[in-house]
């Protein structure tokens, strides 16, 4: 297998963490350059990965603006930064790893799939869980017809009350407006390995949710509108931001609130930033839970459930088949075979590949993937690609649109409003 070179747009914590992989396997993958607006970001990842200065660009339009620099660009900008980088790289000759979503705005998923099908590049999304060895072993059960025809799921995305508060609260995805949708910036990965698992084209969308706990009328009396302005409630306070990013655990998600991560400037980030705020005092409008129902093609249906409402983070999936049932809990790396008509029950338990951070092992999956399809220029189909991944987004779109709406979604129509 030939090397791959890459060069990564938008150096926040995935791309960095993404491009390890070519720290751990330099006979696959070299990164060549970077783009990235924030000098700190920009010069940390130079060092890292021992780039020169003209290597080194401020923006995606002077990367673009140089002569083709690598074999495919990795783009990890903020959700609504990624039509536009991306439909340059696709132009310019790069194959492209897109990070999820795709876009807040279901048109640009389109165009951005009809590009993928015009352009000979290869074109993938970073749904990490088809590379995730719990998920795998799921469709692998799945297809050997292990319990039956497939009839029905129920799968529970449990966000976490302290994940909520950190990314959806306080943090970048808090707003939808600036970002997208909850359920499409938390759950595609879940839509779309609920798209995969079903093997069929969804027809059918309904959903229900609202933002119900972090809000004004759930403060405590004399709740200041930041943590560190003596907050008369800190003791017993689960959101307390001091306890959480103040801590000798300077990992996720405590580096997200500060490039420095020594304690006076994470002190100081709490009294500035976003992440010293008080949860009931944000300005945050997304859900803190919703459910979602699916209808396939071969009639199989889908109950999702996303909630902030658990201690832990983890996802939790049952699948009912016309022979059986299988049970699994990803974090936990077991799943559980049932058979109609036996006592027994058959248990699987899966090696831990990377725990939450790394999506069960997902992420570097994803990426060795993503590096040998390059290499073979494409002469096969990965795990993941544009065009499987317009659909379980434009899923999340008419979930949103059925929430707001109170109303059945028929996502054939609703797709056809976008293609006009």
């Amino acid at each position: 297998m030939k090397k791959v070179t890459v060069a990564l747009i938008g150096a926040g914590l995935r791309g960095i963490n993404y491009l390890d992989y070519a720290l751990q396997h330099p006979d696959e993958l070299q990164v060549v350059a970077v783009a990235e607006p924030v000098a700190q970001r920009r010069d940390s990842f130079k060092s890292k990965h021992r780039l020169t200065d003209d290597q080194c660009f401020a923006s995606w339009d002077e990367f673009f603006a140089a002569p083709k620099l690598a074999d495919a660009v990795l783009i990890c900008t903020q959700d609504q930064q990624h039509f536009e980088p991306t439909m340059k790289a696709l132009e310019a000759g790069y194959h492209v790893l897109l990070e999820k979503p795709m876009s807040p705005d279901a048109k640009e998923c389109i165009l951005m799939g009809e590009k993928a099908s015009q352009v000979d590049r290869v074109f993938s999304i970073c749904h990490v869980l088809r590379y995730t060895h719990f998920f795998a072993t799921i469709k692998h059960l799945l297809d050997s017809g292990a319990i039956g025809k497939l009839q029905s799921i129920t799968h529970n995305e449990n966000v976490g009350y302290w994940h909520q508060a950190h990314s959806f609260v306080r943090g970048n995805w808090s707003k939808k407006a600036e970002s997208s949708p909850m359920i499409l910036a938390k759950s595609c990965h879940d839509l779309d390995i609920l798209l995969w698992l079903a093997g069929s084209d969804c027809t059918r969308v309904s959903s229900f949710g609202s933002l119900s706990h972090f809000t004004s009328k759930q403060a405590p009396e004399g709740a200041p509108l930041r943590c560190l302005d003596g907050c008369p409630v800190s003791d017993e306070c689960l959101y307390y931001a001091p306890k959480h990013y103040l801590t000798e655990d300077t990992n996720w998600p405590t580096s997200a609130i500060s490039d420095d991560l020594s304690y006076e400037a994470r002190y100081k980030a709490l009294q500035e930033g976003p992440y010293g705020r008080c949860v009931y005092h944000c300005d945050n409008d997304v859900v803190d839970h919703q459910v979602v129902n699916l209808e396939f093609a071969n009639s199989v249906t889908v109950a999702f459930t996303m909630s902030a409402f658990t201690r832990d983070v983890s996802r939790t999936i049952k699948l009912m088949g016309s022979n059986g049932e299988i049970r699994g809990a990803m974090e936990k790396n077991e799943i559980e075979i049932i058979r109609f008509g036996s006592d027994s029950v058959e248990r699987i338990s899966l090696e831990d590949k990377g725990g939450h951070v790394g999506h069960g092992g997902g992420d570097m999956g994803l990426i060795k993937d993503f590096v040998q399809l390059v290499s073979e220029d494409g002469r096969r189909q990965g795990l993941t690609s544009a065009n499987q991944s317009v659909q379980s987004h434009l899923m999340a779109f008419a979930a949103e649109q059925s929430r707001v709406e109170g109303r059945v979604i028929d996502l054939a129509s609703y797709t056809d409003r976008f293609r006009i």
